[in-house]
């Protein structure tokens, strides 16, 4: 299975939007400008998104976007599927297709290929927005304390400046 960039970006998009939710309705120019991503695309999927419930359009004065519902009920598998379509990783294993199959109930190959679009599903369905929140936020600490090579260097740097 291959997450094209509508998943991507939705999912960078909306976290985003859950990321900024403390300040109110966020502007589609400042997730652009943030994510390095179009305004006119982040519309395209927010028209999606909001189809799908998880986000909603604010207008007016202080308007922009707000998550619709709150970031621990909004699953990545969620957003996937409201700009993607179905989570499948080969045609055969889609959920009501028709017509179905011809191969269908001999083919061994699908059962690998059911297990393995069960388990990306699980994943997808298992992380939400507010998981992904506060693995930014750990990360972000990550980069303001230095690691040890970064220390050790600043300080030989200070004291090399300070002899001379």
């Amino acid at each position: 299975m291959r997450v094209s960039t509508r998943g991507r970006y939705a999912l960078r998009a909306l976290l985003d939007v859950a990321s900024h939710a403390d300040e109110g309705p966020v502007l589609r120019s400042d997730i652009a400008l943030r994510q390095e991503i179009s305004a006119e695309y982040i519309a395209q999927l927010f028209r999606s998104l909001a189809a799908a419930g998880l986000v909603k359009g604010v207008k007016g004065p202080g308007g922009g976007y707000i998550l619709g519902r709150n970031p621990s009920a909004i699953r990545v598998g969620d957003i996937v599927r409201a700009v993607e379509g179905p989570i499948a990783v080969v045609h055969c294993v889609i959920p009501g297709l028709c017509p179905p199959c011809q191969r269908r109930d001999g083919c061994v190959t699908r059962v690998l290929w059911t297990e393995m679009n069960e388990a990306i599903t699980r994943l997808l369905d298992s992380v939400t927005l507010q998981d992904l929140c506060g693995r930014a936020r750990q990360l972000a600490d990550q980069e303001d304390v230095p690691d040890a090579g970064t220390m050790a260097k600043s300080i030989a740097t200070a004291v090399y400046m300070y002899e001379i």
